[in-house]
């Protein structure tokens, strides 16, 4: 389904080569705060600098407003660069200019610089062609390692590629590619997708894309009460759109003449708001009360959706099922997530916004096969749109 150039099948070695990066890292007091993004991007480096080349790194961090911001510097990400490589990073002032391309010609092989944040430039958002020529002008080779970019058509993804003389993506970009065509190109079945999150106006695009390739469909979240209040059950003071019933009903048709399985919750945790917590009561969906809000997935769900989880071969992940920030309704989530690691012989994949960090709550990310480092770029995916990034390095 989808087909880039391979870094291990591109001749780079002994040449000066910039890798687009995500280092778009937690900050605080001036210090990196979490260095996954850091650590995701060593194989490819190491890769290159095992073969001779000279390595220009360059990322974005944050949302600086077109110019530079000093709280948005990547200066933080060198040193933890340098302890990771074992090697000395040097700290560019800018990502272009006389003094960059200076210290990049420079670079002797096996030696490390980091550009200053690409967002200083507003054409980096912009995807400036002269902005695109001037890092073009820092290396002949170019590496895509910034799947989680990789939905944005900016300077330092995609108009790059047609100044270099060398293009392919990074070991971090074909993990998720091949991750993805595993998931959906040939899976392993049955292949079960779990999708919450709040809002059925926002992934009814997703929904429709998957319903083709998936076996089954577990929707839970705020956006299962749109599908439960569609079917005519009360919602309470559910968070749900009304204005969706019919998309809803339309999707649940469609599944059914295409023999695809869609499981909503058959009871829920309720309260009569975020903050009652401590009230908290599970109710069948048949009889929300009129002063509660559905919150989470119940207990008979959970038991439901688990026992359907344990026989699927491939499992794809996207979204709470529930309010798991607040405690109290945080158990679904947590439930899911270890009744897919408890499975033991599926092929588990998790992505896409709050799902990372529900995954870190529930203490099982690392026994995941696959958790994507784009959260953006892993929904334009599974809503089946083509990736500029992707379409650049085909």
């Amino acid at each position: 389904m989808l087909n880039v150039r391979r870094i291990d099948q591109t001749d780079l070695g002994g040449k000066r080569v910039l890798v687009r990066c995500d280092f778009n890292v937690p900050l605080k007091d001036g210090q990196v705060a979490e260095d996954t993004r850091i650590r995701a991007h060593l194989k490819t480096i190491q890769y290159l600098l095992d073969r001779g080349c000279s390595v220009v790194l360059m990322s974005h961090l944050g949302r600086p407003k077109g110019g530079p911001e000093p709280k948005y510097s990547l200066a933080p990400v060198a040193p933890v660069l340098s302890k990771f490589l074992g090697r000395p990073v040097q700290m560019a002032p800018d990502c272009i200019g006389p003094e960059t391309a200076k210290l990049a010609a420079a670079l002797k092989p096996g030696e490390v610089l980091l550009l200053e944040n690409l967002r200083f430039h507003k054409e980096e958002e912009k995807n400036g062609e002269g902005f695109a020529r001037s890092l073009a002008e820092l290396a002949p080779a170019y590496v895509n390692d910034a799947f989680a970019a990789s939905h944005r058509a900016h300077a330092s993804v995609t108009g790059i590629v047609p100044f270099v003389k060398a293009s392919c993506a990074g070991f971090l970009l074909l993990s998720e590619v091949e991750t993805f065509n595993r998931s959906f190109a040939n899976p392993a079945r049955p292949l079960a997708m779990v999708l919450g999150g709040a809002k059925v106006s926002s992934k009814i695009g997703l929904i429709r894309n998957l319903l083709p390739k998936v076996d089954l469909l577990l929707i839970g979240g705020a956006m299962a009460n749109t599908f439960i209040a569609a079917r005519g059950n009360p919602a309470g003071k559910s968070l749900e759109e009304p204005d969706f019933h019919g998309e809803a009903l339309k999707v649940l048709a469609e599944a059914e003449k295409a023999g695809k399985k869609i499981l909503l919750p058959v009871d829920v945790v309720c309260a009569p708001s975020p903050e009652a917590a401590a009230s908290r009561r599970a109710f069948p969906v048949s009889a929300i009360p009129a002063d509660q809000m559905a919150l989470d997935i119940g207990p008979e769900t959970l038991a439901v959706f688990g026992s359907e989880i344990a026989k699927a071969k491939t499992i794809v992940w996207n979204g709470p099922v529930g309010l798991f920030e607040t405690p109290g309704f945080d158990e679904g989530t947590k439930g899911i997530a270890r009744a897919i690691v408890a499975n033991g012989s599926a092929f588990t994949v998790a992505g896409g916004g709050d799902t990372d960090a529900a995954l870190e709550a529930a203490d099982v990310k690392e026994k995941f096969s696959h958790v994507s480092t784009g959260g953006g770029a892993f929904l334009e995916l599974l809503e089946g749109q083509e990736l500029p990034a992707i379409k650049a390095l085909g």
